[in-house]
């Protein structure tokens, strides 16, 4: 551990805190190591970075963390969504006084979610634009990286809501350590997905340090809550160690997808003919012989590639591709005005409206 690391526990070594509990230094070692591998790990060297902070205990440890790394190229970024009266405007206060103490640099945004998703999804919305504002500030910093405070217990919730809705591979593999922001041109880092809650209660009890907490979190009428607060508790009357296993399993499907991600681009290139106008063009035939899995991960691939929305496609959609592309089905139209049509011996694809 570094010098820099040993002063972000130095607070239980100081008076007052001369016997240090054994649970909560092992619970501070390893947030600590966790956040210095995967930072370290990032490709490009020491460069600028932005830390998303909303006051909560995830966020604020992981400042707490970074600082202890890096401090000299860390930008803080708060949004105030305005969602919950006078404890937003409070949260935001908090932000700006830890920040300063830190030696950070601190940009806010103050944005009217509410009316911004009127007719909306209200969470979505709120990601949308917290997403947007952390780029604007990665922009401004110079930053190569953002870095947010998902924990392996956001990791478990994700995975367990998943498979409550339905999923498949792809999505058993929850949230994703290291993925690029929608411009392609920042890297959003999760240095805590593998450090548990319990580790940052301990580690901001060994700094003294405070946080804010959203009372929204306990809502029961949304359905992350329920899972965090009654599924995933009484899952841990099964498998005390229901999160970790969570994890690996996300990780596990994280493997498998990449291998499958590199045959489903493969075969792309194997069927993949000249396009006709704005219409995708396909080897029938070849595309016909290869297995289901991979033919459906293969039109996933072409949506995506194509800039064509998937959050409206079910998994009925997707085995009506692998139906046409098989020859059991001749044609079909799905979400978004994208029309599938298997001609003689060519799959054709694209929107309803091109020749």
């Amino acid at each position: 551990m570094t010098r820099r690391e040993e002063r972000g526990i130095a607070p239980v070594l100081n008076a007052g805190h001369a016997i240090v509990p054994e649970a909560r230094m092992n619970s501070v070692m390893r947030l600590l190591r966790e956040v210095r591998r995967v930072m370290t790990a990032l490709p490009g060297g020491k460069v600028p970075g932005v830390v998303a902070v909303s006051g909560g205990p995830d966020s604020v440890a992981l400042l707490h963390a970074l600082c202890a790394i890096q401090s000299d190229i860390l930008t803080v970024a708060h949004i105030n969504h305005q969602l919950r009266g006078n404890d937003s405007d409070k949260d935001e206060a908090f932000v700006r006084e830890l920040s300063a103490r830190l030696g950070t640099v601190c940009r806010v945004k103050v944005a009217d979610v509410a009316e911004k998703a009127i007719g909306a999804n209200l969470e979505a919305t709120a990601r949308e634009v917290r997403y947007e504002f952390l780029e604007e500030v990665a922009c401004e910093a110079g930053a190569g990286w953002i870095a947010t405070g998902h924990t392996a217990d956001d990791q478990a919730e994700t995975v367990l809501h998943r498979l409550i809705r339905g999923t498949g591979l792809q999505g058993l593999r929850g949230i994703q350590p290291v993925r690029r922001t929608q411009s392609g041109r920042f890297a959003i880092v999760r240095p805590m997905l593998a450090v548990t809650r319990l580790d940052v209660v301990e580690y901001l009890a060994s700094l003294n340090q405070s946080f804010r907490e959203d009372y929204s979190n306990a809502d029961p009428r949304f359905t992350r809550n329920r899972l965090r607060h009654e599924l995933l508790p009484l899952l841990k009357t099964f498998n005390p160690d229901i999160v970790t296993a969570l994890g690996q399993t996300a990780s596990q499907a994280d493997e498998a997808f990449k291998v499958l991600e590199v045959n489903a681009a493969e075969l792309v290139s194997q069927v993949e003919l000249p396009r006709a106008d704005t219409r995708l063009i396909l080897d029938a035939t070849k595309l016909g012989e290869a297995h289901p899995y991979l033919i459906r991960e293969l039109f996933r691939t072409l949506w995506h590639r194509e800039g064509w929305p998937v959050s409206n496609m079910s998994a009925d959609h997707w085995t009506r591709l692998v139906a046409i592309a098989r020859g059991n089905v001749s044609a079909a139209d799905f979400p978004e005005g994208i029309s599938v049509r298997r001609v003689g011996r060519v799959v054709q694809i694209g929107p309803l409206n091109s020749s």
